[in-house]
């Protein structure tokens, strides 16, 4: 048989890919050297961020993005944990900055909240220190262990796409694919790599200076207040470019590198979301290398922890720790690269698979098959 499209990678930029393909009716298969997805795509918060991306093309990636999450969530049955996103603000620049931002087109129907009212929002904060905050409705949250497995099962079962889990491909061109278990004939093909930067077009991918970031995340026991969002405290808001490219995000970042050099030196920023069994996913941090060492560190951690009690007054169990590692380029936020006529390769370089991978797939597909 040859299908109409072949994925490599099968994770959220792959599934994306397929799906896009599998809703014009092509035939598609998948293909993944792992028996599932066990990358990036299940080792995040599944926090698909809106209000927080780069104005431009990356928020417009985003918000096409969240509507398919919308549309998935209904069809594929995937349950949506979080709707809106609180950012609590301890330091005055802060404030200052978010009062620039829902003046900002991208701040439209976020709201400015006082320290009180952040209080009656969203229960077991911290008030030592806490300023205020601002609400946006546009994030969502998913739980990507189980999201992931749900979409794969959705295009299996609703628009028939193959999968072939446990199957290594070392080599793409001219329709065929060459794999461990023989030879797939396909029109077209999408590379999707995650961050494997050497098993495919190595040299492709090293013009575009990608390398690896290792994250530290962390999941504590239930037994706090619930929460009705996604929290992010000041260390977000220099992180996510739809805040951080306001001129007010100077200040923040200077006083930050005042009094939290270390926690910018390791790239820790506070995101608490919350799962159905009511525990905690709390992170992260950032550390970047070709090949970065697997070992979780023990003061990242705590440095996480600290982050987290200046946000939440509760106690805390850490239940589960785990690394992870994704593709991470200073360039750009994704790349699209054209190997020839019927073959792409596709990275998203910014650890944003799950707010901008599915418009990306869109993308992809209409540019391999036309309008």
């Amino acid at each position: 048989m040859t299908y109409d499209l072949a994925v490599v990678g099968a994770g959220i930029v792959g599934l994306a890919h397929a799906l896009a393909a599998a809703k014009r009716g092509l035939s598609v298969v998948v293909i993944d050297r792992d028996a599932q997805a066990n990358g990036a795509s299940i080792r995040n918060f599944g926090l698909v961020v809106v209000t927080g991306e780069e104005p431009g093309r990356q928020r417009r990636l985003a918000e096409r993005s969240r509507e398919i999450w919308l549309e998935l969530a209904v069809s594929a049955g995937i349950n949506i944990l979080h709707r809106g996103l609180l950012v609590a603000a301890q330091r005055q620049e802060a404030v200052h900055l978010l009062e620039a931002f829902v003046t900002s087109p991208q701040g439209a129907g976020c709201s400015l909240l006082t320290a009180e009212e952040m209080h009656r929002r969203q229960p077991g904060l911290n008030p030592d220190g806490l300023r205020g905050g601002l609400f946006s409705p546009m994030e969502i949250r998913v739980e990507s262990r189980e999201a992931i497995p749900r979409i794969a099962a959705h295009l299996r079962d609703r628009w028939k796409v193959e999968f072939r889990f446990g199957c290594h491909v070392h080599a793409v061109g001219e329709g065929r694919l060459e794999t461990s278990a023989g030879v797939i004939q396909a029109r077209r093909s999408v590379i999707c790599p995650g961050d494997d930067l050497v098993g495919l077009f190595p040299s492709v991918i090293a013009q575009h200076e990608v390398t690896r970031c290792k994250l530290q995340m962390l999941r504590l026991a239930p037994g706090g207040p619930s929460l009705g969002s996604a929290v992010v405290s000041d260390l977000s808001l220099i992180r996510y470019g739809g805040y951080s490219c306001l001129p007010e995000a100077d200040a923040l970042r200077a006083r930050l590198l005042q009094d939290s050099p270390a926690l910018l030196e390791n790239g820790v920023h506070m995101i608490a979301v919350q799962s159905a069994d009511g525990s905690l996913v709390v992170g992260d941090s950032h550390h970047y290398a070709q090949t970065p060492d697997p070992f979780g560190s023990g003061a990242v951690d705590d440095m996480i922890l600290r982050e987290f009690g200046r946000v939440f007054a509760m106690t805390t169990r850490v239940c589960a720790r785990w690394t992870g590692t994704y593709a991470s380029s200073p360039m750009h936020a994704h790349l699209r690269e054209t190997l020839d006529d019927d073959a792409r390769l596709v990275m998203i370089t910014s650890g944003t698979g799950a707010s901008t991978a599915f418009a990306i797939g869109e993308e992809t597909i209409e540019d391999l098959f036309g309008n």
